[in-house]
């Protein structure tokens, strides 16, 4: 019975979805009797419909990928003291809660559905459908890393199960994060996928090992079962073999344009990416909408913070605490390269399409005045002009007042279509992350005079032009400044994955593993000057300070940004911001309490 459920809800949903590669243009076939998962042609149908489902709607046409990230205080929604650890708190009955839990449970059970219905004797097998069959396994433990490293203990199903049977409570995260990395050893150690798959959009085995770096490196942080060590190796064992079959890209901003993914470096560096299409059926997401400055005619609700701002070092490698080029009344200028193509701010400009690609305009952010400046002038082509700035004087959300002074510029560069629909691909898994997780594991065991951990880490730092690291992780002319050898490469580790990574939903899982909700909490959030001091008001003392709050070494560390001394020249929202340490885990929905009377959410009661 919940076989047949699963498969019409997911088919129903799948209708509704696309991709641009082949094999997800094609319609999902409704299940039809007891043996048609056996037939090639009857699991690739079946796959189809799981492949649809991991592109879900998590906020207003956007994935849950590229949202996740703004439920921590390195992201800001629209809507101030409302979410997690912005004055909100968190319950069974927010509908982010209940959309993200929905969204996995829908791919684990179609994925269920079809290996529950496939062939069980390999030698019957054809080399596609044992393909097929690894690809569903693989989509079913992606949808239980990301339930678990969201919701910690949950319900643990292998195959499907019926209304009655749904009784299961709450299955130990350890448990569910060794299974699915042994099901994943086990793909990545067979034949079954290539190293590079031949369909974007497709995982393969280089997806299937960086699956496995993240579950071991969430379980190695947390020291499931007080066998971190253990998964930390697993975790850089995994990355390693990675690094041996797949590059990074050469340029940083061609991984979030249409143009730039087409290219064969980017190619390499993408291992598994949400895929969009305008041909066919059409399948696009409105992430650079909710972008977009309203002066340009978009949404603007979702935003970056300063907190995430600030962690990025100026051009010469430091912190801008400690660099001579960081200047308070130019703060966005000398700065590691990756800011611009991630965070816009006042004085920048924003180049955008508001007719598909055919023409060019040129946008100079403004957070203060009545009009902002723009290329071509409405009135005299070819020069530049002033028009309103709804930024500034409308009545809707916008950059220069709920965002803090601040947007969000990855995925914005695209310039080949217009930004109400975007048929850009989103990145879930890149090489780059990977580099990034075989050094910091390799960090956790203390093993990081190994070479290759400070190459892993200089490979992405020299593609954004920043000053290599030493093997003490320091640049050239900085020193430790009281923190270990560890404590240091530790602080450069993360900071690049902050930097790197930014709205790719890695951050949520991060800010988890190491625990610093605390920290990055304990203040309210902090943005541009206020409009009667603006960035010309301020001082050369007036930068933040890394090494104050509730625990300074902590946040020293972790880069986490205060602003006290200075934060009566600054805007400030969610003046309500708190953590609680319930916050590490999100409560089952009350809906999935009603279903099954064995899970409930004790931290929430």
């Amino acid at each position: 019975m919940k076989n047949i459920i699963y498969l019409t809800l997911a088919t129903a949903a799948a209708l509704s979805l696309s991709s641009c590669s082949d094999f997800l243009d094609k319609q999902s076939t409704a299940y039809d009797s007891d043996g048609f998962y056996k037939s090639e042609y009857g699991f690739e149908q079946g796959l189809t419909g799981v492949y649809r489902l991991v592109p879900f709607n998590q906020n207003w046409d956007v994935p849950p990928t590229m949202v996740q990230d703004l439920y921590t205080a390195y992201g800001l929604q629209e809507t101030e003291n409302t979410t997690i650890g912005a004055g909100g708190g968190l319950t069974p009955d927010q509908s982010y809660v209940n959309t993200y839990w929905a969204g996995h449970w829908n791919i684990i059970g179609r994925a269920n559905s079809i290996i529950d219905g496939a062939l069980t004797d390999e030698n019957e097998m054809s080399t596609t459908y044992r393909q097929h069959l690894a690809e569903a396994k693989v989509l079913r433990d992606y949808a239980y890393y990301n339930l678990m490293t969201t919701f910690g203990d949950i319900p643990f199903f292998t195959s499907s199960v019926t209304p009655e049977g749904y009784t299961a409570g709450r299955t130990d995260k350890k448990v569910i994060a060794d299974y699915m990395i042994n099901e994943l050893t086990a793909i990545a150690e067979s034949d079954a996928l290539q190293w590079t798959g031949d369909e974007r959009g497709r995982v393969d085995k280089s997806t299937v090992y960086a699956l496995i770096s993240r579950y071991c490196l969430f379980a190695g942080s947390l020291d499931f079962g007080g066998e971190g060590k253990s998964y930390f190796t697993k975790a850089a064992d995994a990355a390693s073999k990675v690094m041996e079959h797949r590059q990074l890209a050469t340029n940083f901003e061609d991984l979030f344009t249409i143009d730039g993914q087409k290219k064969a470096d980017v190619r390499s560096e993408m291992l598994w990416e949400l895929s969009y299409t305008t041909e066919g059926i059409r399948h696009t997401h409105r992430t650079r909408f909710g972008h977009t400055s309203r002066t340009a005619g978009g949404s603007t609700v979702r935003f970056p913070s300063m907190l995430l701002v600030d962690t990025y070092e100026c051009s010469d490698g430091l912190r801008i605490d400690e660099s001579p080029l960081y200047n308070p009344q130019k703060p966005m200028q000398k700065r590691d390269s990756r800011l611009k193509h991630t965070i816009l701010a006042h004085g920048d400009t924003m180049i955008y399409s508001t007719d598909g690609g055919a023409s060019v305009i040129k946008l100079e952010l403004n957070a203060y005045d009545k009009t902002a400046t723009i290329y071509p002038n409405p009135r005299r082509p070819g020069t530049w002009g002033k028009v309103a700035n709804p930024d500034v004087t409308g009545s809707q959300v916008s950059f220069a007042r709920q965002g803090m002074g601040f947007l969000w510029n990855k995925y914005n560069e695209d310039i080949t279509e217009g930004f109400s629909e975007s048929s850009c691909d989103i990145s879930i898994i890149r090489a780059a992350e990977v580099y990034l997780t075989y050094a910091e594991a390799k960090i956790e065991l203390g093993e990081f005079d190994d070479p290759t951990v400070i190459e892993a880490i200089n490979k992405v730092r020299r593609r954004s032009k920043q000053p290599e690291i030493k093997a003490n992780g320091c640049v050239e002319g900085e020193d430790l400044n009281g923190l270990s050898v560890q404590d240091k490469l530790r602080q450069r580790v993360r900071r690049e994955r902050k930097c790197e990574l930014a709205m790719e939903g890695v951050i949520f899982t991060d800010m988890r593993r190491w625990q610093i909700g605390d920290i990055c909490n304990e203040f309210p959030s902090y943005g541009n000057p206020k409009s009667d001091i603006r960035y010309t008001g301020l001082t050369t003392d007036d930068k933040p300070n890394y090494k104050y709050g509730l625990d300074p070494d902590r946040s020293n560390i972790n880069d986490v940004a205060h602003y006290e001394h200075y934060k009566d020249k600054l805007r400030v929202r969610d003046r309500n911001r708190f953590w609680a340490p319930r916050f590490q885990w999100w409560p089952i929905p009350r809906v999935e309490l009603d279903r099954d009377k064995n899970l409930s959410n004790p931290d929430y009661e």
